[in-house]
């Protein structure tokens, strides 16, 4: 993408309904170009349909959109860490670009590592209650 030259009234937010159109054109470009937004987004979908057949309670209901939230948010923020590394850098490899963008990444393999644990302890007394009732 090309560096325009902008004033700063044009990037400020003139009223609420530009920052809605802001986040919407920042969803469309995840959905657009990023995978693992995109895998994320599924593993959610399989996850509220689980959470839906087992009728989690409400405080289940409150962790796992938490954790849902999490790591959709980290991922976020992992792709605008890039793409705001790549920008500065350009083509260039640089000591402390790779440092960055693997800290963002390590950052979302986290919270979604912690999000599979704590899945894991919601869903499978769940699971192995099947065939009790």
């Amino acid at each position: 993408m090309a560096l325009h030259d902008k004033s700063t009234k044009h990037w400020a937010n003139a009223n609420r309904l530009s920052a809605f159109k802001a986040a919407k054109d920042g969803f469309l470009t995840l959905w657009q170009q990023e995978f693992n937004f995109r895998l994320h987004l599924l593993i959610t979908c399989f996850v509220i349909i689980l959470a839906i057949y087992f009728k989690l309670t409400p405080i289940e209901w409150c962790v796992i959109l938490l954790l849902i939230g999490l790591v959709l948010t980290l991922e976020m923020i992992n792709s605008a860490i890039e793409n705001v590394v790549d920008l500065i850098v350009g083509t260039q490899w640089h000591t402390l670009a790779k440092r960055s963008k693997d800290i963002a990444a390590a950052a979302v393999t986290l919270s979604a590592l912690i999000a599979i644990v704590i899945g894991m302890i919601i869903f499978i007394p769940h699971i192995l209650s099947i065939g009790q009732n």
